[in-house]
């Protein structure tokens, strides 16, 4: 995990050739295990599941914690609870990524304050399982490597529908039909250092996306304008979320526990 590395401009920041697959406005967050300020208390706002990881965007652009990073690759005991009492929710503990603006380990819980925790919950494991059949086991998390280009308004395929889903999966978009609000999404040429869904096996040592578009390519410039903002996408004709087809799947088995009671 990474602190206050993934968003820019009011909005979340992404890697090349990352995609979202769900989106949900309305969470809280609760940290356990650190006494670093920024763990510290009830933090309301939005999470993002993608390829590579959950992001978690504070909604207080005062609080000291405005974003935070999961990558599949750093969590662990990840569970779905749903208690007799009360609201669904989801829980796990995350390691630190180095260079990541905090140390060690900590514990986590993730309320959902408009519903949808168990579906989340699931999606998140199943594209956790099938992101680390895509590269190779960490003993530790990769370090954080800040991006080495500005960012800019990702385009479209980021976020947009997708003609079919990951290894005949579908994210459940259903549950989770709204998208990120316009000019909130943002990007930089920095591929992601873990893998995802997407993803080849390691080439050079660092992953590759499988089938990414041609503006996940660093050298490609579409002209859209660094740390500005382009026309919003139009969302008429673009609803849901982008999502590559790899081939080859292979066998899924959940990570993870599910407790239905």
């Amino acid at each position: 995990m990474s602190l206050n590395t993934a968003h820019a401009n009011n909005g979340v920041l992404l890697h090349a050739g990352e995609c979202i697959l769900l989106f949900c406005d309305n969470v809280t967050m609760e940290f356990h295990g650190q006494e670093q300020p920024e763990f510290i208390g009830s933090k309301k706002g939005r999470i993002y599941l993608t390829t590579h990881r959950m992001i978690f965007n504070a909604k207080d652009q005062n609080e000291k914690m405005k974003s935070f990073s999961f990558p599949f690759v750093t969590l662990s005991e990840v569970e779905l609870e749903q208690p007799l009492f009360g609201a669904n929710y989801i829980k796990g503990k995350c390691r630190a990524q180095p260079n990541g603006n905090w140390v060690g380990e900590c514990k986590f819980k993730l309320h959902f304050k408009s519903g949808g925790a168990i579906e989340f919950g699931q999606a998140m494991l199943r594209a956790a399982s099938m992101a680390q059949r895509s590269g190779p086991g960490y003993d530790a998390p990769p370090p954080y490597q800040p991006p080495t280009s500005d960012w800019y308004a990702a385009p479209p395929p980021a976020y947009q529908a997708a003609p079919s889903g990951y290894y005949g999966w579908m994210p459940p978009t259903n549950a989770f039909p709204d998208m990120p609000p316009a000019n909130s999404v943002y990007m930089t040429d920095m591929p992601p250092p873990y893998p995802g869904i997407n993803t080849a096996p390691m080439q050079g040592g660092n992953p590759q996306p499988v089938g990414s578009p041609a503006w996940a390519n660093p050298e490609y410039n579409p002209g859209y304008q660094q740390t500005g903002y382009p026309q919003p996408p139009n969302y008429a004709q673009s609803a849901g979320y982008y999502n590559n087809y790899p081939q080859n799947p292979p066998p899924y088995s959940p990570q993870g526990s599910y407790k239905p009671y």
